[in-house]
């Protein structure tokens, strides 16, 4: 099993001194059956005057700083090492139920799924609607897995990766006219594309690293956005529509959520002059002590070993 080891720093520097309000901060990993944290520790300096941790509605851990003072820099450093185990594309088990496209989720999972089902954007024209639906066959005979895993498969092919510092997203009718945006806004296209064909998605925030050698990852450097798709046998299932990867190899969970906003890495304010700051600077690094062999590519496992609809 890889053991990792990531290395968060945001640098926060001003011209004079500030003062700071309340820093909301998500940067420490989910636990779970497949990573397992070894080690965490979160530095901050200043050093805060408060500083406490809480789960939010999604389970997500939070820490919240609160500072006296003044300075002309905020720096937070976040070290955590952990164990990754991969789960990969050949893995997903699905209901037999639910192996093909279109299918209705068990009535005692669809309370709890609503919200995740529920469009976020507004799409007069269908716009998103259309793209979803081109990945349906006409025929009806539509492979569930295979459906999800060409709609990531097209984002990474057919749209430019363009690093975007600023904060927000795109709306998804902007990224389908442009062609291009960041992993937030890939992340959102297809969650509001598989919400638009009844899926329940969310928004995940997190890391991404490469598990080995053969392997090129995009994102990396920063924080990482994907999805997470609800399949009936499997749970929730990590789609990487910036890099086209089927499960969680070379992706680490920090927070889940409904909506981009609900997963913000790292917020807060400032008081002092407007012409005070003087820019952020962020590094991620992520250190593999255990390297793994490259898998054989996520359409090619999907093509391999189709279900019969």
């Amino acid at each position: 099993m890889p053991v990792l080891t990531i290395e968060h720093v945001t640098h926060y520097k001003y011209r004079q001194p500030v003062s700071f309000g309340e820093h909301r901060i998500m940067v420490r990993p989910r636990e779970s059956y497949d990573q397992r944290l070894i080690e965490a520790r979160l530095d901050i300096d200043p050093a805060p005057a408060d500083l406490r941790w809480l789960h939010d509605v999604f389970g997500n851990s939070v820490a919240i700083a609160r500072f006296e003072g003044r300075a002309t820099g905020l720096r937070f450093h976040s070290t955590v090492r952990l164990e990754h185990a991969p789960v990969a594309h050949h893995q997903i088990d699905v209901e037999a139920y639910a192996r093909c496209y279109p299918f209705t989720y068990a009535s005692e999972d669809m309370p709890d799924l609503l919200r995740s089902i529920e469009r976020q954007h507004h799409d007069p024209y269908r716009v998103v609607d259309t793209w979803a639906r081109g990945f349906v066959r006409n025929d009806g005979a539509t492979d569930t897995v295979g459906l999800l895993s060409d709609m990531a498969m097209r984002i990474r092919s057919e749209f430019t990766y363009v690093p975007r510092h600023e904060k927000g997203t795109q709306t998804p009718i902007e990224t389908l006219k442009k062609r291009q945006g960041t992993c937030r806004d890939f992340a959102v296209l297809m969650i509001e594309a598989v919400r638009a064909l009844g899926f329940a998605a969310r928004f995940v925030s997190g890391y991404v690293y490469n598990p080995s050698r053969g392997e090129g990852r995009v994102g990396g450097g920063n924080t990482h956005a994907w999805v997470r798709v609800f399949l009936p046998g499997s749970g929730w299932v990590e789609f990487d529509p910036t890099n086209g990867i089927v499960g969680n190899r070379g992706l680490v969970r920090v927070a889940v959520a409904r909506d981009p906003y609900q997963a913000v890495p790292l917020s807060g304010t400032w008081a002092g002059m407007p012409s005070s700051a003087a820019g952020m600077d962020v590094s991620v690094e992520i250190t593999l002590e255990d390297a793994v062999e490259p898998p054989t590519s996520a359409r090619q496992a999907v093509a391999g070993s189709p279900a019969t609809c």
